[in-house]
């Protein structure tokens, strides 16, 4: 029988937005005005609308005044807090473009960033968590203690001028953000339009920096139309409207946050809930009750997390219908308790990458449970997907093949690296993932794994994502990783590194008598290591590269 090619294309009725973010979020002011747009209890902060509108104009213009100009980018460091927002938004209506720091970047790690994509302004909180965020400004441009606020000069970080903090303490040589808030005068008000009538939506409008498993992070830049649309289609599939009220504990330096929260909903009239600077269980259960929230989003361990929480079942979650589950795979368990206890029958599961701003794939409301642990869903609008061979040919359904995403969601590119860009974007505008998938005849995408991620074992391939589905099913086995080790010569054999249940106990034999009849004996883990967690970023996201160079230590297994 033949069978059709691994092709897909989101084919829409409903037109992509042709605005840049800073003209949208005016015309959802003027129709939502009096919604609720974003709540913050742990600043005890309410602003609907038209309050938020009014303050991204008034942020935008000073951050003008300030000698900032369209294209300029502007750094900002810091946790889930409503300043981040503004200058989400803000920096888009003033042309600016927002860099995405990790709030537990360290110093070397923000001196990077900075130069790499030569931040005029910083805004940062005064310190979260361990870090102290002002003593690292200070040691990284010591000058910034003898200057003026505005005109700071550093041979190390030349084009850095500005140094904006949060809060009501004085810094020498930094600005106070709250200063920057106030209302305009008519001639500044003109200059903001007058910027604003030469803004396209193709201008970069964010730079967000990959995790950099290889070599240093790459700088990936976004433009309006990448992220306004991403975030329009996110909530579409959603079934958002202006009366939701969207939980996000995930941060907001991270597409997860900043396009599928923030996005979604200014998108939809919808409202922003933030329930701490990063996540903490009971926090967000307090606020979806407090504040009846209907969506709530997470990574799967959140998820976990929530559900374990001894006191779950004294919150009324009742409120709660949608969100999204992302960043890795979702145990089938995890996913059922999570719909039964917590009330989110209309949850979906997301697949992207920051290179498609974020998101590609996702399953619509109403789909069955099997399709959400199992697949990533499907195509989203407005994109083209296929599936290659190793000599780039497109495979039959069915078949597996890396996995690569074409249309307006693709990256401009990485900022000042056209090498890694063009190794990354093909001639034809498809951006190559990296990912190895499966399209069936219903257009739903599976993922297999990654392609680096492939184990050759005695000349035989193991996709480790195959290993692991089959070892979650096992009653003791909380959450599994396999990572191929190196064996003799230039070979391989699968490592798997499982976290138990607990209270339970298991060892390796029981691990592998479990797998024998169930998948071909080659493909039967050679290691098995019990651990207590894995390596994760800060999005939830495990890290397998350090996954693999612990086991690989662990074992004394490292070539000479």
């Amino acid at each position: 029988m033949h069978r059709s090619p691994s092709y897909v294309h989101g084919a829409h009725d409903v037109p992509l937005i042709g605005k840049t973010i800073g003209a949208f979020l005016d015309d959802i002011a003027e129709r939502y005005g009096d919604n609720d747009a974003l709540v913050v209890p742990h600043q005890n902060l309410r602003w609907n609308y038209a309050e938020l509108n009014t303050r991204v104009t008034h942020l935008a213009i000073s951050l003008l005044r300030l000698g900032l100009r369209p294209g300029d980018r502007i750094g900002i460091w810091a946790p889930n807090r409503a300043e981040w927002v503004l200058v989400q938004f803000a920096a888009a209506r003033a042309g600016l473009v927002l860099v995405n720091i990790n709030p537990a970047s360290q110093r070397s790690e923000l001196e990077y960033l900075l130069d790499k994509v030569q931040c005029s302004a910083l805004i940062l909180a005064p310190a979260f968590k361990s870090g102290d965020y002002i003593a690292i400004v200070e040691d990284i441009v010591p000058e910034v203690l003898d200057s003026e606020p505005g005109i700071l000069q550093s041979p190390r970080l030349p084009y850095l001028r500005h140094v904006i903090r949060m809060g009501a303490d004085k810094t020498p040589g930094m600005l106070n953000f709250d200063h920057l808030l106030a209302p305009p005068d008519a001639s500044q008000l003109a200059n903001l339009a007058a910027i604003r009538a030469t803004l396209q939506f193709d201008d970069p409008v964010n730079i967000q920096f990959t995790s950099g498993t290889t070599g240093s992070p790459k700088g990936v830049t976004l433009t309006h139309h990448n992220i306004l649309n991403n975030g329009f289609f996110i909530g579409e599939a959603m079934k958002l409207t202006s009366s939701d009220r969207l939980c996000i504990p995930v941060p907001l330096y991270h597409c997860f946050g900043m396009v599928l929260g923030n996005l979604a909903c200014i998108t939809h009239g919808a409202t922003m809930v933030l329930p701490g600077e990063s996540f903490e269980p009971k926090a967000v259960l307090e606020t979806v009750q407090a504040e009846r929230c209907t969506g709530l989003h997470g990574v799967p361990t959140m998820f976990i997390s929530l559900l374990d929480h001894p006191d779950l079942g004294m919150y009324d979650l009742s409120t709660l219908r949608t969100g999204i589950m992302a960043g890795s795979p979702c145990p089938v368990e995890v996913m059922n308790q999570v719909i039964s206890k917590m009330h989110l029958a209309d949850i979906t599961i997301a697949y992207g990458m920051t290179e498609t701003s974020p998101a590609s794939f996702q399953s619509s409301v109403g789909d069955p449970v099997e399709m959400l642990v199992k697949t990533i869903g499907r195509v989203h609008p407005h994109l083209e997907v296929k599936l290659v061979d190793a000599d780039g040919r497109i495979v039959p359904r069915g078949v597996m093949g890396e996995l690569l995403i074409r249309g307006y969601s693709v990256m401009r590119g990485y900022w000042g690296d056209e090498e890694k860009t063009r190794e990354t974007i093909d001639a034809a505008r498809w951006i190559h993932t990296g990912d190895l998938a499966v399209i069936d005849e219903q257009g739903f995408v599976s993922i297999v794994g990654r392609a680096k991620d492939t184990v050759l074992r005695e000349g035989e391939n193991i996709y480790p994502r195959e290993v692991e589905e089959l070892l979650y099913r096992h009653p003791k086995v909380l959450d599994v990783q396999c990572v191929g080790v190196p064996a003799h010569e230039s070979r391989e054999e699968l490592c798997a590194c499982i976290i138990l249940r607990p209270g339970q106990a298991a060892d390796e034999d029981e691990i592998r008598e479990f797998c024998k009849g169930q998948i071909a004996q080659f493909k039967i883990p050679r290691y098995i290591r019990f651990v207590s967690a894995f390596p994760m970023t800060a999005t939830g996201k495990i890290q397998k590269y350090i996954l693999r160079q612990q086991v690989t230590a662990a074992l004394g297994l490292a070539r000479s």
